[in-house]
């Protein structure tokens, strides 16, 4: 995989991602491969749309970076599909985590702080950890859909990420929650066994709840106050 060097212009991302609009997500993913490669990383909880992309990579790229970020709140069930996708596949896994753990944290601020101030949890175990984690990086993978939520439904299959100062590929923009769940089981992949019970975006276990029949996929995190932690938008 070669490394790339080049810097695009927001008038070249803007044309790329129109290019690539209606393209299969083998072709956004082999463009990002080409343009940014060893400076390209992923990043991901092994949530069911992480699982499909990290499947696409692993077959054309398989040592690229999937940064994940231990929050130190995750689910046991989050980690037991990070270590069944790690054993099958031999994933190239990235772990960072916060600086504090949560008994420093709990110290410092107060017990419960996710309840108290969740963007601050989140800034403290999220953002900041993944800044850290794509310094050095030119090109980020993330599995977002525009259907997940009204936060992301005018997110481009290539776009510029102020924040990071990095070029954001989102190859499943245009997949629907169908799209993902046909594709995940009809190739027998590992996913979370929380889908099972009724969950349908699975973040920290403090701040995660099923959702009602008559919510959103993302309603559930965060009990509908927000559906955004701040890593992505």
């Amino acid at each position: 995989m070669a490394t790339a060097t080049s810097r695009l212009s927001e008038r070249e991302i803007d044309i790329i991602a129109t290019e690539l609009e209606e393209s299969p997500i083998e072709r956004i993913l082999e463009w990002a491969i080409t343009e940014f490669g060893e400076r390209l990383a992923m990043t991901s909880n092994f949530g069911v749309d992480g699982i499909v992309v990290i499947d696409h990579i692993r077959q054309i790229a398989p040592r690229i970076p999937i940064i994940y970020l231990n929050t130190g709140f995750q689910f046991q069930e989050t980690d037991l599909v990070r270590d069944r996708m790690r054993e099958r596949f031999d994933l190239n896994i990235l772990e960072f985590q916060s600086d504090m753990s949560p008994q420093e944290q709990e110290r410092v601020y107060r017990a419960k702080l996710y309840e108290s101030e969740p963007s601050l949890c989140c800034q403290l175990r999220k953002v900041e950890p993944l800044a850290k984690a794509l310094s050095g990086y030119d090109g980020w993978i993330a599995a977002l859909r525009r259907d997940q939520a009204s936060t992301r439904a005018l997110i481009r299959v290539v776009e510029w990420n102020e924040r990071h100062q990095l070029v954001k590929v989102n190859p499943l923009a245009r997949w629907t929650r169908n799209d993902v769940w046909d594709y995940v089981l009809g190739h027998g992949l590992p996913y979370n066994a929380l889908y099972d019970e009724g969950y349908t975006s699975i973040g920290c276990a403090p701040c995660t709840r099923r959702p009602r029949a008559d919510e959103h996929e993302r309603s559930g995190r965060w009990d509908g106050v927000r559906t955004e932690c701040g890593i992505h938008l």
